[in-house]
């Protein structure tokens, strides 16, 4: 069954560069001081009308992310200015939706700038798909010393209807779950049949276009697996190659100048 799917614009974020290209800027023996590249980088969420329910890939930012509810060293690196601005009932609502109208939430994983808005469905029967193995690392990041600093507990300890994801899975007909490990033990992308083709949501395995194309590595603060992450981009691109599907990066901001319409036929 084909999906009509709406693009949501998040917002902003502004980082360093040299997060998402490794080695974008390196200092040399003729420049050991060069300036860095201070970049802008979106932050999308999805709506897919599919007809057997209407769902919400990925919640974005918390509203009050600027407010002082990030931690202050995460906000430092990676700064949402706009988060307040472009929140989800925002975003929804300039496509014709409310957050009551959403049927399940899929979450690519639980990073605090795409989990900031699960607290929306909190003591609901929302199911909100999640990768066994992302649910595992956020608790593990978020409560103890270990694992990774950009899980925020108070984004995703709630009372939720998790669904949990083993491997890839066929959500609905049309709409396929792929694991994608690598940035993240349990990354969620997606393959959906739309109105318009196939959509190949590739998501935060490729922040950019350059490390979809051409192999580019993130920094290794944005990678758990580096070799994970490598034979997941394998795999979507032979996905790509096989289907020829519009591919849509992580954070990108070109996503949402070329896809901005949507998959709405």
């Amino acid at each position: 069954m084909d999906s009509q799917v709406h693009l949501l614009d998040r917002g902003r974020i502004q980082a360093d560069l040299n997060f998402v290209l490794d080695g974008n800027v390196v200092a040399t023996a003729s420049d050991p001081n060069p300036d860095l590249e201070y970049g802008e980088f979106a932050v999308w969420n999805l709506l897919v009308d599919h007809p057997e329910g209407l769902v919400l890939w990925d919640t974005g930012s918390h509203p009050e992310s600027a407010e002082g509810y990030w931690p202050a060293p995460l906000f430092e690196a990676f700064a949402h200015h706009d988060a307040g601005e472009r929140d989800l009932d925002t975003a929804l609502s300039e496509r014709g939706y409310a957050v009551d109208d959403v049927d399940a939430v899929v979450m690519s994983h639980l990073h605090l700038d795409h989990a900031g808005g699960l607290h929306r469905f909190a003591g609901t029967d929302v199911p909100v798909y999640v990768h066994g193995e992302e649910l595992k690392f956020a608790y593990y990041s978020a409560k103890t010393t270990e694992g990774s600093v950009a899980y925020w507990a108070p984004d995703f300890d709630h009372e939720l209807n998790w669904q949990v994801v083993h491997g890839d899975r066929t959500l609905f007909d049309g709409f396929e779950l792929l694991h994608l490990p690598g940035h993240t033990p349990g990354l969620l992308g997606a393959e959906i049949e739309t109105v318009d083709g196939p959509l190949l949501v590739v998501g935060d395995e490729a922040y950019m276009e350059a490390n979809y194309e051409a192999g580019q590595s993130m920094a290794s603060s944005l990678l758990w697996d580096n070799r994970a992450w490598f034979d997941s981009l394998q795999r979507l691109r032979e996905r790509e190659r096989r289907t020829g599907a519009d591919v849509l990066l992580g954070h990108d901001p070109s996503m949402l100048e070329r896809y901005g319409d949507g998959w709405l036929a």
